[in-house]
């Protein structure tokens, strides 16, 4: 059975001492029931956060130390890499490399996409987790139910929620999911003091998705296997990437000029 929704922001203290709950700026009942199921999916130790970005700022801000420098996989998720350019002043250097090869010498911390979006290459994980250096692995277009970074080495697993967890486009959430339990709390302490900490509504509805997941990924990759021959057969499509996997197509058009100007008389013809 489903826990209630519960959206207390205090709990009474108990015996005169905080109790489980206090303060959801901390954790919050709803929260947890959420976080305990999210980490089951991904074998780790799951915190949520009220946005995909919020859980990778809280993960740079607690793995990389100033001065340090941070691996990012090229192609990947764009606001990777405007959130490190925004902590520049902070002393966080970034590097990009092709995550289909081993990350670069000298790189503190790993930021490996799998897929890239929208590029939709897949990091070579026994590469990554060779290296020195703490892997951090964004697999929201994986899911886990493809891809259980933490399995393969990884230290960390994040997930825009918003996309395929929580499935039905009313919610904005992210997901890190730790291998190691200290390493969590570290991260959970950084949440808390930085009050990255999703709602009790948020933690709800992420939940409710967790049902459907298994459905609609398995309807969305046989809606994108029929999609992609169709594609790639197009004379208006020059390149179509497809992992195999997934509800993510990604496709360049063989003339982008055209394609402009054509999309913009079929707005005025449905004007």
């Amino acid at each position: 059975m489903d826990p209630p929704l519960d959206r207390s922001a205090t709990w009474p203290y108990e015996d005169g001492e905080p109790g489980r709950f206090s303060y959801a700026r901390a954790d919050h009942p709803t929260g947890v029931a959420c976080e305990e199921a999210l980490g089951a999916l991904d074998g780790g130790q799951a915190l949520l956060f009220p946005s995909g970005m919020a859980a990778v700022t809280c993960v740079v801000l607690t793995m990389l130390r100033p001065g340090g420098t941070l691996a990012l996989a090229e192609g990947a998720y764009y606001g990777h890499r405007t959130l490190l350019d925004h902590l520049a002043p902070w002393g966080v250097d970034v590097v990009e490399f092709d995550q289909t090869g081993p990350p670069p010498d000298g790189a503190d911390l790993i930021l490996v996409e799998a897929p890239a979006n929208p590029i939709l290459t897949m990091p070579d994980l026994e590469a990554a987790v060779a290296h020195a250096a703490p892997v951090v692995c964004d697999s929201t277009v994986s899911s886990p139910l493809r891809l259980r970074p933490l399995e393969r080495g990884c230290d960390v697993a994040l997930h825009s929620a918003t996309k395929i967890l929580a499935g039905h486009d009313d919610v904005l959430a992210g997901v890190a999911v730790a291998r190691d339990p200290g390493l969590r709390d570290r991260l959970h302490l950084t949440r808390r003091l930085a009050g990255l900490v999703a709602s009790a509504d948020t933690a709800w509805l992420v939940r409710r998705g967790l049902e459907t997941l298994a459905t609609r990924l398995d309807r969305q990759e046989s809606t994108a296997r029929t999609l992609v021959p169709r594609l790639e057969a197009h004379p208006a499509v020059a390149t179509v990437r497809y992992p195999g996997f997934s509800f993510l197509v990604s496709f360049d058009v063989a003339d982008g000029e055209t394609a402009g100007r054509d999309g913009s008389s079929a707005r005025c013809a449905r004007s």
